[in-house]
């Protein structure tokens, strides 16, 4: 039978895209993908015409909910437009929806049956999860077509936000075949994307805090709630 690509969101292009498929790990630590994550989430309701982005801020521009009920959900978190300097930070609400986002959707892609989740125990007792590759191209699938419109100089407007949000999560030198030319690429569409600058912040924060280590690639971060539960519906170049 034919391999058939699937109809991806944006946060779960940037999920598979960042899964090491050998280990069910991401390939940078955990927070910084759920920070991807929420970030690709805006991303995708400003593809579909659903919110703006006015001096840092979040705004609702058409409440019509989108198809993908996660996205719906996170779309009702959202304010609408009620002038120039209204809505809600860009940068805090990546911070408030980063675990949550990127639950969701993994939880989705398991559903889909294109990850399958095995839950494991640190020391026998803390439960995390690993996600692995249903379809063993699914992953190769991806970056091969992310290689592509790197090769083409990202054309598209939606290649170059992905480009963007893998500069912000820290990864652009483990997925560009350009080098340092692929790395400031990268990086250029990052400081061009309102998204991608909300992650970054965010990733930097994480790095000079006093958090630490997350679990390496996501040991813990793989597990627990976060966000708005139900009523919803690194950092370098």
């Amino acid at each position: 039978m034919t391999y058939e690509a699937p109809v991806l969101t944006l946060p779960e292009e940037l999920i598979l895209l960042t899964l090491d498929p050998g280990s069910g790990k991401p390939l940078c630590k955990a927070a910084f993908l759920a920070y991807g994550t929420a970030g690709a989430a805006l991303a995708e309701l400003e593809l579909q015409g659903r919110i703006r982005e006015e001096h840092g801020r979040v705004q609702v521009v058409n409440p019509l909910p989108p198809a993908d009920p996660h996205l719906a959900g996170l779309l009702r978190t959202l304010p609408q437009s009620k002038g120039r300097r209204s809505g809600m930070r860009a940068r805090q609400w990546v911070d408030d929806f980063d675990r949550h986002v990127r639950e969701r959707y993994l939880d989705s892609l398991v559903e889909r049956s294109l990850l399958s989740r095995e839950t494991r125990r640190f020391l026998g007792l803390f439960p995390y999860h690993r996600h692995f590759p249903v379809h063993p191209d699914l992953v190769p699938g991806i970056r091969r077509r992310f290689t592509l419109a790197e090769e083409a100089g990202y054309p598209d407007h939606r290649d170059q936000v992905l480009a963007a949000l893998v500069s912000a999560i820290g990864l652009a030198g483990r997925l560009t075949r350009n080098g340092r030319p692929g790395r400031t690429a990268m990086k250029v569409l990052r400081r061009s994307q309102w998204t991608a600058m909300a992650v970054h912040h965010n990733v930097k924060k994480h790095e000079s805090g006093s958090g630490g280590d997350d679990g390496g690639s996501g040991d813990s971060g793989d597990s627990g709630g976060g966000g708005c539960g139900s009523g919803c519906g690194g950092g370098g170049d």
